[in-house]
């Protein structure tokens, strides 16, 4: 398919979870992905500067073993993390040119819009500054992520009519959510005809394990399919798309993605019928909506492992099995030197950023209540 003038498969690979071993991204794992990837004709890679280690481990599995017009890379400026001014914010980008290798980004994206974090790029002008590096030839393509309401998109919209693309969250799970609403985020896109790359389309790993009652919808229509299958191509099916990225985090992960995606074609209305099935069941189930992107962590002031103590917490809902929330798998995510829920100061500033809009305190009143003690 063809957008902005580049042909883009409906599979793109986020490069935010890559395989981890001994503590840091598996660099030879990495790259056997990265073959399998363009190998079945795949080009589109997602990167971002707050991605701790990705860019240099895309510029050792990719930049340097591939000629630079066999793929795009995607990178992405986070004004809003530690920058105390335009200068600091300006910087992300030559880091993320000296850590890619890549020499110019086919997309680059002012990094997760939403009030009010959208104020920093307004503040800091980094719109016009966006678009100097693009008249520069160091950007071939200027969009933004978003995570917020879709008035506030609309407004964006007008404001900048030269975005030419937005990076929404989309899946079945959140397509009729009241707080991340991604089908009217989508429709807002569409009536600007500003066309849009999905991420979050499998919601961090969450609709690879769904509840019981989810699974059970997605096997009984089709018991040789993945259940990720069915995340991916509901986003994939739908129209604008430039691209689904998923987070694939080791090989097999890769190999299943690309099964279903090498010849992606439009989901049937059977199809269709089955996956809003499993999206109803999915409501019947209250987890926390955590995609352990860990923006609140960025700014915690008492280093509570926030995203750890919320897949523990969904592992208890889901599943009713206390002693398998409180495996040591589940509580090492949290980290070293990270602080348990009980210990948060409620000071709010991870409310601030999170794309999810998560009660966080509320729900860490919850972990240390019913899971700890």
């Amino acid at each position: 398919m063809s957008y902005l003038g580049e042909e883009i498969k409906k599979l793109g690979f986020g490069l935010m979870r890559l395989p981890q071993k001994g503590g840091a991204i598996d660099i030879e794992q990495t790259k056997e992905m990265v073959d399998l990837f363009l190998e079945a004709g795949f080009t589109y890679f997602d990167t971002a500067w707050a991605y701790e280690g990705s860019e240099d481990a895309i510029r050792q599995a990719l930049v340097e073993r591939y000629p630079r017009e066999k793929y795009q890379l995607a990178t992405k400026n986070a004004a809003w993390i530690d920058s105390k001014n335009r200068e600091e914010a300006i910087a992300q980008f030559d880091t993320s040119l000296k850590r890619t290798g890549a020499g110019y980004f086919d997309f680059y994206l002012l990094h997760n819009l939403g009030s009010p974090r959208t104020q920093v790029f307004d503040e800091y002008d980094m719109w016009s500054w966006v678009q100097e590096k693009k008249k520069a030839g160091l950007i071939k393509h200027v969009g933004f992520s978003f995570h917020s309401t879709p008035e506030e998109l609309e407004e964006i919209l007008k404001a900048h009519p030269e975005m030419e693309f937005v990076q929404l969250q989309i899946n079945y799970a959140d397509w009729e959510d009241p707080s991340i609403c991604s089908r009217r985020c989508y429709e807002v896109a569409r009536k600007y005809n500003v066309p849009v790359i999905v991420m979050e389309p499998v919601k961090g790993g969450m609709l690879s394990t769904p509840p019981d009652s989810v699974e059970k919808v997605l096997k009984s229509a089709d018991p040789g399919a993945s259940v990720s299958s069915w995340a991916i191509k509901f986003a994939a099916d739908l129209d604008g798309i430039i691209t689904v990225l998923s987070g694939m985090s080791n090989v097999e992960q890769m190999k299943d993605n690309l099964s279903y995606m090498k010849n992606f074609t439009k989901l049937t209305e059977s199809e269709r019928q089955t996956i809003e099935a499993a999206r109803k069941a999915l409501e019947e189930v209250p987890v926390i909506p955590c995609t352990t992107c860990d923006y609140c962590a960025k700014v915690c002031p008492n280093n509570i492992g926030i995203s750890g103590s919320f897949e523990a917490m969904n592992i208890l809902t889901v599943y009713r099995n206390k002693e398998r929330a409180l495996q040591k798998e589940q509580w090492s995510v949290i980290g070293p030197g990270k602080k348990r829920a009980g210990e948060c100061i409620k000071c709010g500033k991870c409310e601030e950023v999170c794309p999810q809009h998560i009660a966080i305190r509320e729900n860490l009143d919850r972990v240390s209540k019913e899971l700890i003690n």
